[in-house]
This record gives C-alpha cells, sequence and structure tokens, in this order.
C-alpha cells in the first residue's frame, strides 16, 4: 500500500471510530457533524481557492523546474560549512518535500556523502517549512505565527544539524555526492526565476490589507502573467510535467487536509477548554514541553496540523506551546523516527529526538513571551 493511500486509511479509520463510539441520539454528536462541516466550509470557502491552489502550482513548478540534483550537491564534504548548513536549511522550501518525501532523500543524500550534521538539517528543515504549510499557517494561525515558523525553523534545523555533528564527530566521506554542475541557459534561468516570482506574489498580494478591487486586480494580472510565460517560454512537455505534478500534490495532500480538517472541527466540541487551558494554556516551560513532547510522538500527514492547532488555539492554547507543536509535529513522528532508526542507530535517533524536543521547548517560550 502506498504513503498517501496509508494516510487516508488511517484517516477514515479514525473518523470511524469516533462515529462508533459516539452514540447517534447524542445532541453533542450531532453538533460535531455540523462543527466539523462548519469548519470545512471555511476552509474550502477561505484557503483552499486563494492560497492551496496556487502553493499546489508553486510546489508543481518546484519539482519539474528547480532540479534537486543542484541544491543536494552543496550537501556533501567539499562544500563550506556555511553553505552546506545554509542550503540544508532551506532546501525544504526549495524542493518541496513533505514528511514522507524527506525520509528516502536524507538517507540518499547521507549514504552518498552528505555530512551527518547538513544531513540532519536537511532532515528537520524539509517537512518544517514545506511550502504549502508555510502559506496555509499564515492564512489560518496568522502571519505572525507563519513568519515565526519560518525562522524558529531554519534557526533549529541548523542548530540540531551542528549539536549532533559536534556530539558525535562523525567523519564524512569524500566525494560521491556532488554532481556535474548544470550549464543550462543563463536566460531559462532568469525566466524560471521570473515565473516563480509571479506566483509567490499571487499569494503575497492575496494576504495583503488593502483596497478589494485593487487586490483581486493586481492577482488576476499575476495569474494572467503565470499562465502566459510557461505557454510562451517553456516547452509543451515541461509545461505538461508541472501541471501533472501539481495534480499529483493536490490529489494526494488535498483529500487528506479536508478529512484532517473535518475530523479537527468534528472533535473540538469535546475538548474542554479547562483541559486545553491547564496544560497547554500558558507560556511555561511545562506547557510548550508538552507541547513538543507531544508533537515528537504525534503523526500529523502533511499540513493536518494547521486545522488542529486551530482548534486548540480557538479553546485556549497559548501561542508559545501552539508554535513547539508546529516546530516539532510536522518533523518528527513516531514513524518518523522507526525510519530514521533503520539509517541513524538507535544512539543517534534518541539524541536527534531529545535535541528537536528541547529546542522546540526553547522557541515556543521565547515566541510566547513576545
Amino acid at each position: 500500500m502506498k504513503n498517501k493511500e496509508i494516510k487516508i486509511f488511517s484517516l477514515l479509520i479514525g473518523l470511524f471510530l469516533l462515529f462508533y463510539f459516539m452514540p447517534l441520539n447524542s445532541d453533542l454528536f450531532t453538533g460535531a457533524i455540523f462543527s466539523g462541516l462548519l469548519l470545512l466550509h471555511e476552509y474550502a470557502r477561505e484557503h483552499v481557492l486563494t492560497c492551496l491552489v496556487p502553493a499546489f502550482f508553486i510546489a508543481g513548478a518546484i519539482s519539474v523546474f528547480l532540479k534537486k540534483d543542484f541544491v543536494l550537491k552543496y550537501l556533501g564534504s567539499k562544500a563550506k560549512k556555511v553553505v552546506s548548513y545554509g542550503v540544508a536549511s532551506v532546501s525544504g522550501a526549495i524542493l518541496a518535500v513533505c514528511s514522507c518525501t524527506v525520509l528516502p532523500l536524507f538517507a540518499g543524500i547521507k549514504k552518498r556523502g552528505a555530512g551527518l550534521g547538513p544531513a540532519i538539517t536537511f532532515l528537520f528543515s524539509g517537512p518544517a517549512i514545506n511550502i504549502a504549510a508555510i502559506f496555509l499557517t499564515m492564512s489560518v494561525l496568522g502571519f505572525k505565527i507563519g513568519i515565526a515558523r519560518i525562522i524558529a525553523a531554519i534557526l533549529i534545523a541548523i542548530l540540531v544539524g551542528i549539536t549532533m555533528q559536534f556530539i558525535f564527530r562523525e567523519k564524512t566521506e569524500e566525494g560521491g555526492l556532488f554532481l556535474e554542475e548544470d550549464k543550462g541557459d543563463k536566460n531559462k534561468k532568469s525566466t524560471i526565476f521570473v515565473f516563480m516570482l509571479v506566483m509567490i506574489s499571487v499569494l503575497v498580494v492575496n494576504g495583503l490589507q488593502i483596497n478589494a478591487v485593487l487586490k483581486y486586480s493586481l492577482m488576476g494580472v499575476l495569474i494572467l502573467a503565470s499562465v502566459i510565460i510557461p505557454i510562451v517560454s517553456f516547452k509543451k512537455e515541461m509545461n505538461r510535467e508541472w501541471l501533472k505534478e501539481t495534480w499529483s500534490f493536490t490529489k494526494m495532500l488535498l483529500p487528506i487536509l479536508f478529512i484532517g480538517v473535518f475530523i479537527a472541527g468534528f472533535i473540538m466540541p469535546f475538548l474542554p477548554n479547562e483541559l486545553i487551558e491547564n496544560i497547554v494554556g500558558s507560556n511555561s516551560i511545562v506547557g510548550n514541553l508538552v507541547a513538543s513532547v507531544f508533537g515528537a510522538f504525534m503523526y500529523f500527514s502533511t499540513l493536518t496540523e494547521i486545522p488542529i492547532l486551530q482548534a486548540l488555539i480557538s479553546k485556549g492554547m497559548h501561542s508559545g506551546p501552539a508554535l513547539a507543536l508546529l516546530l516539532a509535529g510536522p518533523s518528527l513522528s513516531l514513524p518518523n523516527l522507526l525510519v530514521v532508526r533503520g539509517v541513524l542507530g538507535n544512539k543517534k535517533t534518541f539524541v536527534y529526538m531529545l535535541l528537536v524536543i528541547f529546542y522546540s521547548t526553547i522557541a515556543g517560550l521565547i515566541f510566547g513571551s513576545l
């Protein structure tokens, strides 16, 4: 069974269990269904068309027009530390990887000669700054926590990588990772850069608090430009591949997100405000630590951490623990750790988990106090 099918099947099983154990004649049950449908309606109306659809097109373009090898070759032994850690910390956005995609990439670059530090940095950063998740975070949870997620994820990724390298002092194999330099046409690269910038601008303009007529006029122009540029500048085969990759991201993530959104809305009536407030309702060490540990072991399908956090925040979760969960959750999970254990072994995997929990807790404390 494929990863996508496993995710959907797991979410459906969870939904079935919720329905099965709740009495059908319960007013609370009816309210929970209504709450789930209401949240799903809100997402479909406010976030899918103006946020997720452009993000899926951007993710598809990243997969087709930006070569993964161009990024991965900078993680090897010959690269300068500043370059290798810098590239590894932002490559999740550049490569548009999710929590399932990053594992084979991590194993591959580690096997082919990437240093332990940069490889770990890449492992954490990949899912944490997934481009679709970042835009949805800003759209749903707010610009402030979205920016905090980007900055904290990059810094924590580098800190975890450097700490792992310092603790274990693993020697890096020479060669193996470096590939032949891409000598593509500079004009083509410039066109791709402009094309990506135009599509990202659609999301930026959508988030601006300006006159509605001006906003949607600008978005219309940018969308038109993002259609014309590939038709005029790129080959039909590349455009078809772009659309294929975009559709692949959409069908992989959107059904899972919708199911996750409904479940998040469904469980909201069952979450006592007092329980949330007592555990993660304050910016305390315990609150941030609990959120980080919960995120480290709980499995979140890509993007579903956002509606779940939205539900928790509405029940009284503090912004500090919210960021801690947002950092530890996408990058760690019990299935993720089992796979990493097969690559790094028990000791390194355990230390990696502790470092992610520790740094996520600190980041939550700092953000919550701002």
